[in-house]
């Protein structure tokens, strides 16, 4: 899957150290319209947190470093220009070359069920901004609109020599797998010299070695309807955890209650009769693919899509019943079994 593209490993911005341990920092940060938090224990107690300090820092500019090259929210960003004539060759930087390699296999994998070329049909529903779209602030006047038809396959042309793209016809997203790999480039920066680590971004994490006690670590599955009790924890070590929700990305847009899981196909809001799908994985930024893919096939398809492919997933319905497939009951600690 590679290595972090092109990215540094320390930033020269001070950071706000939490001393969670006698041998384990963590620092939290926003970062892609979400909250980060990295943990990380040094591997020799009688070492000093230099080189612990250097490598969080590290890992934090990866966000910074994926943010400013892949965020639709700032037309001067590398996505965004190369959007701007999506049918004319653009040079983008490495991270961002890399995170549209990263949706073009997806897109394969999944045989066009995830597809990054719905920024268009956000942008009619109004999601256009940042802020919080569950505060009940957010009211659009224009659509939803009727749906579309289904999109010509993607064909991107990606030059490696030259970090050259043509996107093609229609502008792409690369929110969700953006953070998704977001999290497992750090974690690669993190293994250099912090094998124990936990990077945590808005719902997808990576679980690298041992908790601080020795065991798993316990990860917590919120509960979509913003209960204070999670719906499951699970246990992992060297996985990958990514939820798809509509907790947090759900507004009303032309008198109509919308979110931002699109379907490819229609351009609509999809996932009929789920409200989150939890996939545990080796890999973030897969394991954010297959939350996405597995929330738009909705309540009717979730399982027998999730065993298909031979998923670890979990998921919550509209009527709040705990799903999940028998690859991740040896993973949840506590909760449905």
């Amino acid at each position: 899957m590679g290595s972090a593209p092109g990215i540094g490993e320390a930033s020269g911005a001070d950071v706000g150290w939490d001393t969670v341990g006698a041998d384990e920092l963590a620092v939290g940060f926003r970062a892609m319209a979400t909250a980060v938090t990295i943990r990380a224990r040094r591997p020799d107690p009688r070492g000093g947190t230099g080189e612990l300090q250097e490598s969080i820092r590290g890992a934090r500019q990866v966000f910074a470093s994926v943010e400013a090259a892949c965020t639709r929210f700032d037309p001067q960003s590398a996505l965004m220009r190369a959007n701007a004539r999506p049918t004319e060759p653009s040079r983008v930087p490495e991270v961002c070359f890399d995170a549209l390699r990263e949706a073009l296999f997806a897109y394969r994998l999944t045989g066009g069920r995830f597809d990054p070329r719905v920024l268009r049909d956000l942008l009619a529903l109004g999601y256009d901004r940042t802020l919080p779209f569950n505060s009940g602030a957010v009211r659009v006047t224009r659509g939803p609109v009727a749906p579309r038809p289904p999109l010509p396959p993607w064909e991107p042309v990606l030059d490696e020599r030259t970090c050259e793209v043509v996107l093609g016809a229609l502008p792409v997203d690369l929110g969700g797998i953006g953070k998704g790999l977001a999290v497992r480039w750090a974690s690669e920066v993190l293994a250099r010299r912090a094998p124990d680590h936990l990077v945590d971004a808005g719902g997808d994490c990576y679980c690298a070695g041992t908790a601080p006690d020795g065991g798993s670590w316990r990860v917590a599955v919120e509960d979509p309807f913003g209960g204070g009790e999670p719906r499951a924890v699970l246990s992992l070590r060297d996985r990958a955890c990514a939820t798809s929700s509509t907790r947090l990305r759900r507004w009303m847009a032309g008198g109509r209650p919308v979110h931002h899981l699109l379907d490819p196909d229609s351009g609509r809001p999809g996932g009929k009769g789920l409200q989150a799908v939890t996939v545990v994985g080796p890999d973030p930024a897969r394991a954010e693919v297959w939350a996405k893919v597995l929330f738009l096939a909705g309540r009717r398809e979730v399982a027998d899509l999730a065993d298909r492919h031979g998923l670890a997933a979990l998921w919550v319905d509209d009527a709040g019943t705990v799903g999940w497939t028998p690859t991740i009951a040896p993973l949840i600690c506590w909760g449905p079994r």
